[in-house]
């Protein structure tokens, strides 16, 4: 970083005064000379994320990048909407309709939501939810001028969108009609790119353009097709290769839209082309990865030769990934910041999926009104007493967000380009370009939550095993490679194993000196362990002499030493030998293997930050019987 002189010369003088700070204090942590430390020390602070993105420890003014345009101008970055209603924020979402459901019922739970907050609908019909004869019983009294409709029928969609069509045309015939029928707004929700990869029914290309073609021609706002980002994210996507795979299928259409079947100028394309993208609770990567998303359509919009027309509206949807069974009201808390960051990076429309939608219906003992509630007033809250709606693109000019913004954006290009390289993407969909880079990062996020590098906090990390049992089913999220899964499978066997025998799988904690000096590595333990379903017994300070009598009266066969490397030095052999003698059957130790000097009466295992826990807590439930 060079030195400056005149009136930046304080700040750059502080700036290097806070880095030999840092250099001092990692020095002290990593055991080592400040000499010896690289000249950025802060760097060893840096976090990679799995696009590849470096996040900082801290940004000043030495990050500045150029300022956006503003809302409303490409690259539409701050927003696509100058003139967005900021007394209403965002439209709140919400999801109705299931299969076989019955729309009269629908229908009730459609005007109680709209009564009570909700601004926009996302309606299941066909195979998957109303029937579609029954989409003008479902939407009885709901004004769509008011509220935008988005469809899910799959492959019924050019069904449904007849249906729709005659639904408009009979309203505007029995009255006046709205002030300007292009209030009305009306997603067909047509994906077929994206249903293929989530191998679900779905319609051809013919018929996606015959429908892309009506829906032009209505005098309402409907667009025809949804380029279903979330089913990337599902399958285990980072945010940036989301983005890519979308953006690549938002071609694939673009192309299909404007060939001579269908004849539509790229301006029209693009206009029937709405996105959905999943929301995280990594909050500030969830505002920088809306905002990216709309940098990264505006340049395919301003390749194609319509600048002005690449603003395509967003809808997202909390992260089903991220949802868990396992204390499953802290979804709540996850879902409130996916909300939050959602909003904040201007989505268009934000819909909160209900805290227990990973379980069973039922099985927590609430009714699906209640868990609906509580996701309508999510957004409520944000919008209505956290006020989150009244300022356009409030994080713009954040060093961190916009760095964030720009490398994530720069990563999804990456993406559609190698994408478009290997043919587009219905080729890289064949060839398995798209599916195998997906499948690598699931692969890698999986073993970083194994390890505990990432927490899930109630499931690896704090679990609560007094928790009522959950059913060991699926839930209702097939298709969804969930984050929480393989150590909800450990609490599945744990679950039946008490159903079988009244208790949980049980280890015996082994304290060694007083609570000052075991009380870190035995709550580490324990910790560990419930995640895998085990019971940590822990007798808290006991004197040496009767580890062996407490190991014995535990009735445990397993049991893990807890201390300080200095006591483990001084006793850890002793109190290896006392936990055999006692009956158990194996010993562990709280720490590494370098912390236990006697190799001759060593333990038989070492818990550390560093193991695969998954394997390790599936190893001890096999010992333990479980």
């Amino acid at each position: 970083m060079p030195i400056a002189s005149g009136p930046d010369a304080g700040r750059d003088e502080a700036y290097a005064d806070w880095r030999k700070g840092v250099g001092a204090v990692l020095a002290k942590a990593h055991r080592t000379d400040p000499a010896d430390l690289p000249a950025e020390p802060e760097r060893l602070l840096d976090v990679i994320t799995y696009d590849g993105v470096t996040v900082a420890p801290l940004y000043t003014e030495h990050d500045e990048l150029t300022e956006p345009a503003l809302p409303g101008a490409f690259p539409y970055v701050r927003g696509r909407d100058a003139h967005r209603d900021v007394n209403r924020g965002w439209f709140v979402g919400a999801r109705y309709g299931a299969a076989g459901a019955d729309a009269a019922a629908v229908n009730r739970l459609v005007l109680d939501g709209l009564d009570n907050g909700v601004g926009a609908l996302w309606l299941a019909t066909g195979s998957a939810g109303v029937p579609v004869a029954d989409l003008g019983a479902a939407l009885e009294g709901v004004l769509l001028d008011l509220a935008p409709l988005t469809l899910d029928a799959g492959a019924d969609v050019a069904a449904a969108a007849a249906a729709i069509f005659a639904l408009l045309d009979e309203r505007i015939a029995a009255v006046d009609g709205v002030a300007d029928r292009a209030d009305v707004q009306i997603d067909l929700g047509a994906a077929p790119l994206t249903d293929r990869f989530a191998g679900v029914d779905t319609i051809d290309t013919a018929s996606l353009v015959e429908l892309a073609v009506a829906a032009h021609d209505r005098p309402e706002t409907i667009r025809a097709i949804t380029v279903d980002g979330a089913v990337f994210h599902n399958a285990g996507a980072s945010d940036a290769e989301e983005l890519g795979a979308a953006v690549a299928v938002g071609l694939d259409y673009l192309r299909a839209l404007t060939g001579a079947d269908a004849g539509l100028s790229v301006e029209a394309a693009l206009g029937q082309l709405a996105f959905r993208f999943a929301a995280t609770d990594d909050q500030f990567t969830a505002i920088a990865k809306f905002r990216a998303a709309r940098q990264v359509w505006a340049r395919v919009a301003e390749v194609v030769g319509a600048p002005g027309h690449g603003g395509a509206p967003q809808h997202a949807v909390t992260s089903a990934a991220m949802m868990s069974q396992r204390d499953p009201w802290v979804n709540m808390l996850r879902t409130t910041l996916a909300a939050f960051g959602a909003g904040v990076g201007g989505a268009d429309t934000v819909t909160v999926l209900p805290f227990d939608a990973a379980l069973p219906a039922g099985a927590l003992d609430v009714s699906a009104s209640f868990a609906q509630r509580v996701a309508r007033n999510i957004q409520l809250l944000l919008l209505e007493e956290s006020h989150l709606g009244r300022v356009l693109d409030p994080a713009g000019g954040s060093w961190f967000v916009e760095s964030m913004t720009t490398d994530l954006a720069a990563q999804a290009w990456e993406f559609v380009q190698q994408i478009e390289a290997a043919g587009g993407y219905r080729k890289a969909l064949e060839s398995g370009v798209v599916a195998d880079r997906i499948a690598a990062t699931a692969a890698r996020r999986r073993t970083d939550i194994a390890h505990r590098k990432t927490s899930l906090t109630g499931v690896n990390e704090f679990p609560n095993l007094t928790e009522p049992v959950v059913p060991a089913t699926a839930g209702r999220l097939p298709g969804v490679a969930r984050y929480a899964q393989d150590f909800e499978t450990l609490r599945d066997r744990s679950d039946a194993f008490f159903a079988a025998n009244g208790s949980r799988p049980t280890v015996f904690l082994a304290p060694l000196g007083t609570v000052a000096e075991h009380n870190v590595r035995t709550t580490f333990a324990a910790n560990l362990l419930a995640s895998g379903g085990i019971e940590a017994v822990n007798p808290g300070p006991i004197a040496f002499d009767a580890l062996g009598a407490e190991a014995t009266a535990s009735g445990a066969s397993i049991a893990v030493l807890c201390g300080t490397d200095k006591a483990y030095g001084a006793d850890g052999a002793a109190a290896v030998d006392a936990l055999r003698a006692a009956g158990i059957r194996e010993v562990l130790l709280a720490g590494p293997e370098k912390a236990f000097a006697d190799a001759e009466h060593k333990p038989d295992g070492y818990l550390t930050m560093k193991i695969d826990a998954v394997a390790a807590l599936t190893e001890l439930l096999e010992k333990l019987g479980a």
